[in-house]
């Protein structure tokens, strides 16, 4: 047997049911868009959320207790967790993009302003400020949390990733009460299209990440992280850090600039 610091992993079905839960939930979709059954939807979900949660369970397990993420393994996750952001920053730039090419030049069908003519926009000072501010606070109290866990400091580790988390979840209603107030949708011009595109993918952001910080909380209070190795963590607060930048752009664009 051949030693190597590189981690072999082994048979695995989750990858195989992950892409037949994608395929399925591709087709029960359009299935159910044209007035289809909803079943082969369903059974999709459960198949892509299974492997979610077994898949995440088996990496724990290599990493928590069957030692397989070495130093050369932790790299490689990290260059990854890299590249990932990078493509999620050419996801969003994609959504500036149409948003600036409407916004910049305006043309005849929109009444050639913008916002568009019947485009009633939303106060920037108020519920999207207040969502400034809590996705703020949450980016200050996971880096708090990153340096109790650096020393070694459980309690607090636990206590800051907490309210980071609860953070993300008020940060997801108030983005929901603040849209069953607007008075456009997505179908109204370019404009609606556009801020419930980019800032409902971003709230979907804010889900995933604070399902993401709230498995590291678990596992942070089952002792799986230390002053040393955590790179679990490391990751969601850097998706977290992302995920704050990306607002700060929507808030000055669409609704400071864009109102």
């Amino acid at each position: 047997m051949v030693r190597t610091p590189f981690h072999l992993v082994e048979v695995s079905p989750w990858p195989l049911v992950g892409a037949v839960g994608g395929l399925g939930l591709t087709v029960g979709l359009a299935v159910w868009m044209h007035g289809g059954s909803m079943v082969v939807m369903e059974v999709a979900g459960v198949l892509i959320i299974s492997t979610m949660l077994f898949w995440w369970r088996d990496v724990v397990r290599e990493g928590t207790y069957q030692g397989f993420h070495t130093s050369f393994v932790v790299r490689g996750l990290r260059f990854g967790m890299i590249l990932f952001i990078v493509s999620e920053v050419c996801f969003f730039f994609a959504f500036f993009w149409a948003y600036f090419h409407s916004a910049l030049s305006p043309v005849y069908e929109l009444g050639s302003v913008w916002p568009p003519v019947g485009i009633k926009t939303l106060n920037p000072l108020g519920v999207p400020l207040l969502n400034t501010l809590v996705l703020l606070a949450s980016g200050a109290t996971v880096t708090w949390a990153h340096h109790s866990i650096i020393g070694g400091v459980h309690k607090d580790g636990f206590w800051w990733l907490f309210f980071t988390v609860v953070l993300g979840v008020y940060f997801t209603k108030l983005q929901l009460q603040e849209y069953s107030v607007t008075s456009f949708s997505a179908s109204d011009s370019v404009f609606g299209s556009v801020f419930f595109v980019a800032t409902g993918f971003h709230g979907a952001h804010v889900m995933i990440g604070s399902i993401f910080l709230g498995v590291t909380l678990f596992r942070h209070w089952e002792y799986h992280l230390s002053s040393s190795h955590h790179f679990g963590f490391e990751a969601a607060a850097w998706y977290w850090h992302f995920v704050d930048v990306v607002w700060i752009f929507l808030y000055i664009n669409i609704y400071c600039w864009g109102s």
